[in-house]
């Protein structure tokens, strides 16, 4: 019988990888990321939402957002893509967009834009800034994500403790990315549930 893994087990190997694996610094984080529900067949997919009207086609393939001199709080973001029976799923496509540190988008170039693919297991890896606020809208970052030959879901995520929260129509808590400190840098987690 083969052992289907669970998020808890994801996320325990995801903390490990955000705090060691992946750059952010030497040291262990300050807070671990708490760990989410164990996956069972049948679990909801990700809450979908509006593309709005900053997105563009064609960015480039990065997992690297941050450039040279930019202004902002650094966030490493990794998670899973993962089918709705708990399978990871390789080769997905993730399309990320999202302000900068003021809160504007870059509507000429491909600043703060990328796509990249999940790797063998199901797994990405995004390392940005913490995008600002803009009039009527909290922080978020928007996705774009699709399995091979699949349809897309699109979406946005969120910070948790953040104030214009309450006030964003848009926002949903089941869309909160799971966030520990991280010597100056954020370690940020969420999976993407796939119908």
């Amino acid at each position: 019988m083969i052992d289907t893994p669970t998020r808890r087990t994801f996320l325990g190997a995801g903390a490990f990888a955000a705090g060691s694996l992946l750059g952010i610094g030497s040291g262990a984080a300050q807070a671990p990321l708490a760990p989410t529900p164990a996956c069972h067949d049948g679990d909801e997919p990700t809450v979908a939402q509006t593309e709005g009207p900053f997105f563009k086609p064609s960015s480039p393939e990065r997992i690297e957002l941050i450039e040279a001199g930019m202004a902002g709080q650094p966030i490493v973001l990794v998670g899973f893509v993962l089918t709705r029976n708990c399978k990871p799923i390789a080769g997905a496509l993730l399309d990320f967009w999202q302000a900068d540190a003021k809160g504007e988008y870059d509507n000429s170039g491909f600043r703060l834009r990328g796509h990249q693919f999940t790797d063998a297991d199901g797994r990405f890896r995004l390392r940005t800034v913490v995008p600002g606020n803009y009039v009527g809208r909290t922080r978020h970052i928007h996705v774009k994500v699709q399995p091979r030959g699949g349809r897309v879901l699109t979406t946005q995520l969120y910070f948790p403790g953040e104030a214009k929260n309450r006030s964003d129509g848009l926002f949903r808590k089941e869309l909160l990315v799971r966030t520990a400190k991280n010597e100056g840098w954020l370690a940020g987690r969420f999976d993407f549930v796939l119908a």
